[in-house]
């Protein structure tokens, strides 16, 4: 992690990740990147449906493969980048075949590892093989809920699932949230935890930051008027004022699952995260 003098306020508690890890003077390659339209929490019809979002710096999206369909294609790793898009680093790779593509950085990958997709793999970060064929005990990212569907669990700075056993046809994952689930043993997963682990400690200082993020502020209902929200009015600081916490609308919340009782995946999951853990 890297403090900064305190110059100014914001640079008083401003504390970032270390880009040590990422390859000096490499800029992104031009085949694998491309703009996107930023609709800022808006819907086809131009209405904000998601609030807090909008304006943020312009940035171009690097094409990602998570689908690593190259088999038995033998891969380099060029560089390791920073992507504006996603909290882990990538990794650009060069197959034997010519192809260059974008996947993401395990942690400890570095330029010049030799990465490889297949069935069996030596256990090493960046291989890609199995969840059958994967060791027990072995973290893994980049995991797919069904073979082919490309890797769709753990794809954050810093997040692994763990290996706990097989039986059946399935492979019981441990999230980082602690959650245990069910995953069909043909889909894939990449070996080893996703770079950037530090990623969770950092302190972006002051608002302005969070701005260029394309993050709008937020307004606390506590400082609104009746009309605005059920938590307004008084003078100075006063208490909720209503037996249950409520949303903006009035719906309540806080302290009911959320979760659909007849979701198709519920059936899966072997241990809920314990209360109070974020995954």
């Amino acid at each position: 992690m890297k403090s900064y003098k305190p110059t100014s306020p914001g640079q008083r508690q401003r504390l970032t990740v270390d880009f040590s890890a990422l390859t000096k003077g490499a800029r992104p390659f031009k085949a694998l990147r491309r703009r996107i339209r930023a609709n800022a929490g808006r819907n086809n019809r131009g209405v904000i449906t998601m609030r807090h979002q909008g304006a943020g710096v312009k940035k171009l999206y690097r094409d990602v493969d998570f689908m690593m369909e190259k088999i038995g294609i033998r891969g380099i790793v060029e560089t390791i980048e920073y992507d504006p898009y996603r909290t882990a680093y990538i990794a650009r790779v060069r197959y034997s075949d010519g192809d260059r593509r974008y996947i993401l950085a395990a942690k400890d990958m570095k330029m010049g590892d030799r990465i490889i997709t297949a069935e069996t793999v030596p256990i090493q970060p960046g291989n890609r093989m199995a969840l059958k064929n994967i060791p027990v005990g072995t973290f893994v990212h980049a995991v797919e809920l069904r073979k082919g569907s490309g890797g769709r669990i753990a794809r954050a700075a810093g997040s692994f699932a763990e290996v706990l056993a097989h039986a059946g046809g399935r492979t019981d994952l441990r999230m980082s949230s602690k959650e245990i689930r069910k995953i069909p043993s043909e889909g894939f997963a990449s070996i080893g935890q996703l770079s950037n682990v530090d990623w969770n400690l950092t302190n972006i200082g002051k608002a302005g930051r969070s701005r260029r993020w394309g993050i709008r502020p937020t307004v606390r209902g506590s400082a609104m008027n009746p009309v605005d929200h059920p938590y307004g009015g008084g003078e100075g600081a006063q208490p909720r004022g209503t037996k249950r916490p409520k949303t903006l609308w009035g719906k309540v919340t806080g302290g009911h699952k959320t979760r659909n009782k007849k979701k198709w995946s519920g059936k899966l999951i072997v241990e809920r995260r314990p209360r109070g853990v974020r995954g």
